[in-house]
């Protein structure tokens, strides 16, 4: 702010600092000026200045160019200086009091609403809308953002179950190049294992396993990595069951591709004399039942049967993994026939054909288990409540009065997949028969006992007669959570990838994956022609 008097000392002015404006000027009478007058002068300057030089501050600040008049500066300090606020807070105030009187309120059906926010602005320029009729627009706008959100979300999941139950089109060929190679090469049909080693495979100083599965990339990945892992892999015997179609290429694979020092037997289900459908009256009425037959292998959609504005996409996945056809094929319900499958064998360790052994296993054979039956990894402990906060509620329908009566919600669960089975504590035992009966109970109540898979029916059938073992050795959830935590996988003996998220499909985990993979054999021809993984 500057302060200039005229060469005839008649005037006063009073500028901003850039001299550009002027912000007062006082013009003096040709008459001799008083002492008094000028006394008054002072006076008027020395309360005008003040106030003067506030404005001028608020014109550098601001701009001379965007409020360069005392009538601007008037507009803008004017609220403030009468105590009013900012109209702008004002503004939310009120929009905020009229957002909530339309939350309680349904959007009309004949409201129109932009397509994006683009043609919202370009709207808002055309039209004068009311406060209450803006917000209106912007309610159904993120309802419908929200709707189509949801819908995707519930299509990805329907994708990603066909996906999950579907073959890959590698694995499929691997299957059939093994088969042919059975029909056409005689080294691919050698027998498993050779005639003077076939002793071993009831000898109980050795180690045995037994995998139950159809699909040949997995088996090989879990004897491949069960025996690079062991300290002493010639103690190690496989024991592969597969079903009659896979049997001839599942046979090729490990007879073309011997494991030694190891031993590896593979057996169809057809060559268990003792697996008839007499003796197992319970998998033939569940191929059989009308319901379950439509449950597996009807229209999954429909039969999904969710309101997707209410349903949790998790719910809604879990009911589409409940209806994959593989939980009711024999291959998944062999585990509870081991004693008379194996009648000779005293302690045996079953895997499930989605896991990856990282560490030996050989001190599995030196666990007490108490005379329990069963020793397995409980899964309702854990920092990961959605992988290890398993529950019986979790499993099971207790708005049933037979499951309200008989079992309690609270009680822990564990884990199929890595299991030490006592096989001669499981002979005195009717594991076998209350497992058959609780199947029976549930296709009696058109399957509202429970719906996912095997794993309730064995919740019940080895109650009691489970052993908890560490989580150390068997870490589960590599197919469902995506964020599992990468040090505890290389920490963990046994890793499982159940879940939809297979690693040998393209809907598994890419982080995941590799400890899978490095047990493929890339080097193989089978598995190079049929472009495996590729």
């Amino acid at each position: 702010m500057q302060l200039h008097f005229s060469h005839s000392m008649r005037s006063i002015t009073i500028s901003s600092n850039n001299g550009f404006t002027d912000l007062m000027k006082i013009k003096v009478a040709a008459r001799h000026i008083s002492y008094r007058t000028i006394f008054h002068t002072i006076l008027i300057l020395a309360f005008l200045l003040p106030f003067v030089f506030i404005l001028t501050a608020l014109v550098t600040l601001e701009g001379v160019n965007k409020c360069s008049s005392i009538d601007c500066l008037g507009r803008r300090l004017g609220p403030k200086l009468l105590g009013r606020g900012d109209d702008s807070e004002r503004f939310l105030r009120d929009f905020s009091m009229v957002l909530e009187q339309v939350n309680s309120e349904e959007v009309p059906d004949d409201i129109q609403l932009p397509e994006n926010f683009e043609q919202l602005i370009s709207e808002m320029k055309s039209n004068k809308y009311k406060a209450k009729e803006f917000a209106l627009i912007l309610k159904g706008m993120m309802e419908r953002s929200e709707r189509e959100i949801r819908e995707s979300k519930f299509q990805e999941l329907m994708n990603k179950h066909f996906a999950a139950t579907s073959i890959p089109k590698g694995i499929h060929c691997l299957s059939l190049r093994l088969t042919d190679e059975y029909s056409s090469n005689a080294h691919a049909r050698k027998q498993l294992p050779s005639p003077e080693l076939l002793p071993i495979l009831s000898d109980n100083s050795f180690h045995h396993f037994i995998v139950s599965t159809d699909n040949i990339l997995a088996a090989s990945v879990v004897v491949t990595s069960a025996i690079q892992s062991s300290l002493r892999p010639e103690k190690i015997v496989f024991h592969v069951i597969t079903d009659k179609k896979t049997y001839a290429g599942m046979h090729s694979w490990f007879a073309l591709n011997p494991v030694s020092p190891s031993i590896v037997e593979v057996k169809g289900i057809h060559h268990f004399d003792w697996l008839t459908r007499d003796n197992v009256p319970v998998l033939e009425a569940m191929e059989n039942h009308n319901g379950v037959r439509n449950y597996y292998h009807g229209n999954h959609v429909a039969g999904a049967n969710v309101n997707v504005s209410v349903t949790s996409p998790r719910v809604f996945a879990s009911k589409l993994q409940a209806r994959s056809p593989k939980y009711i094929s024999l291959l998944n319900h062999i585990r509870i026939y081991l004693p008379e499958l194996f009648p000779n064998l005293d302690k045996v360790v079953f895997l499930d054909d989605d896991i990856v052994i990282q560490r030996d296993l050989s001190p599995l054979w030196d666990i007490d288990l108490g005379g329990k039956v069963n020793g397995a990894v409980e899964t309702c402990k854990g920092e990961d409540s959605w992988v290890m906060g398993k529950r019986f509620k979790i499993y099971f329908n207790f708005s049933h009065p037979l499951v309200a009566k008989n079992l309690d919600p609270e009680e822990c669960a564990w884990a199929f997949g890595m299991n030490i089975f006592d096989l001669r504590a499981w002979r005195k035992t009717d594991i076998r028969e209350t497992y058959h009966s609780w199947l029976k109970e549930n296709l009696n109540s058109n399957l509202s006992l429970w719906k996912l898979g095997t794993l309730p029916p064995a919740l019940i059938a080895f109650r009691g007669q489970i052993h908890p073992i560490d989580p150390s050795w068997h870490m589960l959830g590599l197919g469902y959570q995506k964020n599992t935590s990468i040090q505890s996988v290389k920490k963990a003996a046994v890793i499982h990838y159940n879940g939809q998220s297979k690693p040998w499909l393209e809907i598994g985990f890419d982080h995941l994956r590799p400890f899978w993979s490095k047990y493929v054999n890339y080097s193989n021809d089978f598995v190079k022609n049929c472009h495996i993984m590729e």
